[in-house]
């Protein structure tokens, strides 16, 4: 197998795996303004999608352009996830060179679309694949690609450890080479318990004193993460944004969540939210939580949250994930102001930030590794690739850190 990298190596974002030629791992963006994309869109006679996030589904409509149009392989919840992306990305972006792909070409997803459970075997531009639960988000999958002489696992985004929307993964196919994602390979996190514990808390404190906590969560997976927090300890909410859709799309696909019923209950506890600005800005006035995209705050209900509850200190903004730099998140976390709708505000609202990740840290990185002790691993999707390269190499493995547009020999 020769892979080339495309987006994702040395990176967070964008990812992009072309396997010799012909079929594709991934084909996402990296949120941004302007959004970036991987570096080159190839003619692949397959592409397979690991999971529904930007950054690896968020691109893929490009693909379907031409007049040889590639097979598009994923999960049923991943199938829902991306056309939700896609058509968020045309409403933003979809008059401007910075969308990648038009809506013919996302409607083409219809005619190339393939969807496979966990488990199935399936062929891909002349490859054996199958799907393994990779505990990231739901319909997050592991690829295990074989070309009859070689096998190729790519790990996708994944989780070791359960979280309350989905469980963590157990998979361990073989393997002859591992591609392996390494976001949190230099942070251990808390024991989810406890960072729900202070979430909690916090808010319930927030409610006490008379305010509203505002809770930027991302859409896909972190929301009904939220609900189902908020439901566990009974703490009043209302869902806003992309989110609602997202929650109750899951409901269809029981098999790929951990607990069905529970998040029948979330979304019953969680007070849905219909109107526009005007029924926001009431609900703002609220002493509850507002679970509301976007996660980062780059757009989406929290644009009219933020401004409302910003100036009494005794309101909370509660970041739920991490903040990419460059975005407002990031920037109120460090400076205590952000750019809302071309605005800098201060904020005087408490913010607070939980580590809710649905990475694995590197300790899970490091256990799932353990069952591949002697084959090659090749890290991407990290801001420090090439540290935790060498912390595998120091560690006895046969690791490095793709570049960008780099091609590797298996």
């Amino acid at each position: 197998m020769q892979l080339r990298f495309l987006g994702g190596a040395r990176e967070v974002g964008r990812s992009a795996i072309l396997v010799d030629e012909s079929l594709l791992l991934d084909f996402g963006l990296l949120a941004g303004n302007p959004p970036r994309y991987p570096i080159e869109t190839p003619s692949p006679e397959a592409v397979v999608v690991s999971h529904g996030h930007l950054d690896h589904a968020g691109a893929v409509p490009a693909l379907l352009s031409g007049r040889d149009r590639p097979a598009v392989h994923w999960t049923p919840p991943t199938s829902e996830l991306a056309r939700t992306l896609a058509e968020d990305t045309l409403k933003l972006h979809g008059n401007s060179p910075q969308c990648p792909f038009t809506r013919e070409e996302l409607l083409r997803l219809g005619e190339a679309e393939q969807r496979h459970d966990y488990g199935e075997r399936f062929e891909a531009g002349g490859y054996e694949v199958t799907f393994f639960d990779a505990g990231h988000i739901p319909g997050s999958a592991h690829v295990l690609v074989d070309d009859g002489e070689t096998t190729l696992l790519y790990t996708g985004d994944f989780h070791t450890a359960d979280q309350r929307l989905v469980s963590g993964t157990t998979a361990r196919p073989d393997a002859d080479v591992v591609i392996c994602e390494s976001t949190y390979a230099d942070v251990t996190h808390e024991p989810r318990d406890s960072v729900e514990g202070q979430f909690a808390e916090h808010v319930e404190t927030t409610l006490w004193e008379g305010g509203t906590a505002v809770v930027p969560a991302f859409a896909i997976g972190r929301t009904q993460e939220m609900l189902l927090v908020c439901e566990a300890y009974d703490i009043p909410c209302y869902v806003d944004g992309m989110g609602k859709a997202v929650t109750k799309m899951l409901r269809r696909y029981p098999e790929f969540v951990r607990d069905a019923a529970a998040l029948q209950r979330a979304k019953s506890h969680a007070r849905f939210v219909t109107g526009r600005d005007g029924q926001r800005k009431r609900i703002a006035e609220k002493n509850a939580a507002i679970v509301t995209t976007s996660g980062m705050l780059s757009g989406g209900p929290a644009m009219t949250y933020i401004p409302e509850i910003r100036a009494n200190p005794t309101n909370t903004v509660t970041l739920t994930g991490y903040q990419v730099e460059g975005t407002p998140g990031r920037e109120l976390l460090e400076t205590g102001r952000a750019e809302i709708d071309g605005r800098i505000m201060p904020i005087s609202a408490r913010v607070e930030q939980y580590d809710f990740s649905a990475h694995a840290d590197r300790e899970g990185i490091l256990a799932f590794l353990s069952a591949y002790e002697d084959t090659p691993v090749l890290v991407n999707h990290g801001d420090r690739c090439e540290q935790f390269a060498a912390d595998l190499r120091a560690a006895g493995f046969e690791a490095s850190a793709p570049e960008l547009d780099s091609s590797y020999s298996v």
